[in-house]
């Protein structure tokens, strides 16, 4: 049986079309234009999972304000995941507002997301794709471990602003170095780095950086 070859950085986020909690939905056609966060996550009704999904709907509108969608995923039934929505919002007053794919094993494995020996359930991947359609970042987590809610923000922000304005440093925008401030992209040629080498900003002509914009 040839195995579907996975989405990798910089790759074409393959054409999906899905149900969702929220209706029928084409990836990434129907969100062109904006970036979106697609999360998978084992199973529903379980303890981890359900801190997840109240983690991520807890920082909904921090990431719509980056006109950035949330899309989660397990191999579920439809059905499943809105009863589950409905116990997230009876028993712990949170409502989930965004949409919930009910996956095949036939899509879970094309996008990596099951894993060997651990049957039909799926791991816990998170793939950030731009509005261009492109996958810029993959997070594949094993299903005891939860994940990084603000890592996950935080990576949105950052994808957003180095496409614009250059590279950021480890743990930003709380970098131990330089701070909020942006990675300027390295000279070329040896005039430049020679200019480089005089400016305070520089600690040497390979590591210059500048305010955040």
């Amino acid at each position: 049986m040839d195995v579907p070859k996975l989405p990798l950085l910089g790759d074409q986020f393959p054409s999906l079309t899905v149900q969702t909690t929220q209706g029928p939905m084409t990836l990434p056609d129907d969100f062109a234009g904006q970036w979106f966060v697609l999360f998978s996550h084992p199973a529903d009704f379980t303890p981890v999972c359900t801190s997840e999904f109240v983690a991520f709907q807890e920082r909904y509108e921090a990431f719509r304000k980056l006109d950035c969608a949330l899309i989660g995923l397990s191999v579920d039934q439809i059905f499943c995941h809105i009863k589950w929505i409905e116990w997230i919002q009876e028993h712990l007053d949170v409502e989930i507002q965004f949409p919930v794919i009910a996956a095949n094993d036939s899509l879970a494995l094309q996008l990596g997301m099951l894993h060997p020996g651990m049957g039909t359930q799926t791991v816990r991947a998170v793939f950030i794709v731009d509005p261009q359609g492109y996958v810029r970042l993959l997070l594949y987590y094993p299903m005891e471990i939860g994940r990084n809610i603000d890592e996950i923000l935080r990576a949105v922000k950052a994808l957003r602003i180095s496409d614009q304005q250059g590279a950021v440093p480890a743990d930003w925008p709380n970098n131990s170095l330089i701070g909020d401030r942006i990675i300027i992209p390295p000279p070329l040629d040896v005039s430049g780095a020679a200019e480089a080498k005089q400016s305070a900003d520089c600690y040497d002509w390979w590591f210059c950086h500048k305010p955040l914009e």
